[in-house]
């Protein structure tokens, strides 16, 4: 059975580090964990679960503590999660499953990393992460914000999911740390020129976001999931400040990149939507509900638009067509993934009138 080092950064987390830890202390043999200048009881808290713990001085550089964090490891693997992360239950017995029967020759597992829910607990958006990787490869953090753990190697995709549940969020600070970097003349590499204009998307700087946008788009340098995701910035960007045509140009941009995808298909078909244009929207939307996920994707996904909500827009175009026999197996379709919402009862309700008119 490996062993595994608990690694993490820290800072005034007094609200919910217990909680993360907790969820992970049972499946880990080691925690490590590194401050970096709370001002809270956070340090007190910490000393309750181990002993290791460092602290760090702050220098706008989240590689940098992070690699800090990983060079106290002395486990066969190190485990890396946020103070606003937790393992839930069926996760944590995956990951205890994992434990046991992991094949040593892995030299990283990556897992899904759930960002938000619906309603019901259903995940919305998702990606994944390399999560736990071989402490004797030595692989390092990269970038100063939004950073990222380069690994290479025999790669294992689990199906284990780390859960973000946070309660705050600094959103100033990584802007902070960009336009800081910026004015000292720094040369951002691909990856910065795609988060920074995250960061000004975020910040509803819609003009700086398309600029930075386009100039990653430009460098032909980014990942190819980051350049999907670009054009989908880029689509919303431009309907905030009202130029649907050039929305609806970077949302077909993004076929350069890969096969389509639900979530651009969904924005086509909303468009011809909000135009009364039905045979068109319902093309878009019969396309989503047609295409697979790709298998073992990092990129990030909307959940929605690859299960219930093309139907749901399906049953509404068929509505509006007349064609209340088709709108209804549509909208049975979509309610099936969502028993208890309201719009599809209702709908059911209403097209059963109609059809048995």
């Amino acid at each position: 059975m490996i062993t595994i080092s608990l690694c993490m950064i820290v800072k005034n987390e007094s609200q919910v580090i217990c909680r993360c830890l907790d969820s992970a202390k049972d499946i880990v043999d080691e925690i490590i964990l590194v401050d970096t200048g709370s001002t809270d009881h956070t340090k007190t808290i910490l000393m309750r679960y181990t002993p290791n713990v460092f602290d760090f001085e702050w220098i706008n550089n989240f590689a940098s503590a992070r690699n800090f964090a990983f060079s106290h490891a002395t486990m066969n693997y190190i485990l890396w999660i946020d103070a606003d992360d937790v393992l839930l239950e069926p996760d944590r017995q995956k990951f205890l499953q994992l434990k046991h029967t992991l094949d040593p020759s892995v030299d990283a597992v990556s897992m899904h990393y759930h960002l938000a829910f619906d309603a019901d607990g259903d995940v919305t958006s998702s990606l994944r992460r390399n999560r736990l990787v071989k402490r004797l490869k030595e692989f390092q953090w990269h970038g100063a914000v939004h950073e990222y753990l380069a690994v290479d190697g025999h790669i294992l995709n689990s199906d284990i999911a780390i859960t973000h549940q946070p309660i705050k969020h600094d959103s100033e600070r990584n802007l902070r740390i960009y336009e800081q970097r910026l004015a000292a003349g720094e040369t951002f590499t691909p990856r910065d020129l795609f988060y920074y204009a995250n960061e000004c998307l975020d910040h509803q700087n819609y003009v700086q976001a398309i600029k930075y946008y386009l100039i990653f788009l430009d460098s032909k340098q980014g990942w190819i999931e980051d350049c999907i995701s670009a054009c989908a910035k880029l689509a919303d960007c431009y309907t905030h400040l009202g130029d649907y045509e050039l929305a609806q140009n970077y949302t077909l941009k993004s076929f350069e990149y890969d096969l389509p995808r639900a979530e651009f298909c969904c924005r086509l078909g909303y468009r011809f939507m909000q135009k009364s244009e039905w045979q068109k929207a319902i093309f878009w939307y019969k396309l989503a509900t047609q295409l697979k996920k790709p298998k073992d994707s990092w990129g990030f996904f909307i959940e929605c638009c690859w299960t219930w909500l093309p139907h749901l827009q399906l049953c509404v175009c068929y509505d509006q067509l007349g064609e209340y026999k088709l709108a209804y197996e549509h909208n049975e379709i979509a309610h099936n993934y969502r028993p208890m919402d309201e719009k599809m009862l209702y709908n059911k309700t209403y097209l059963e009138s109609v059809i048995n008119q």
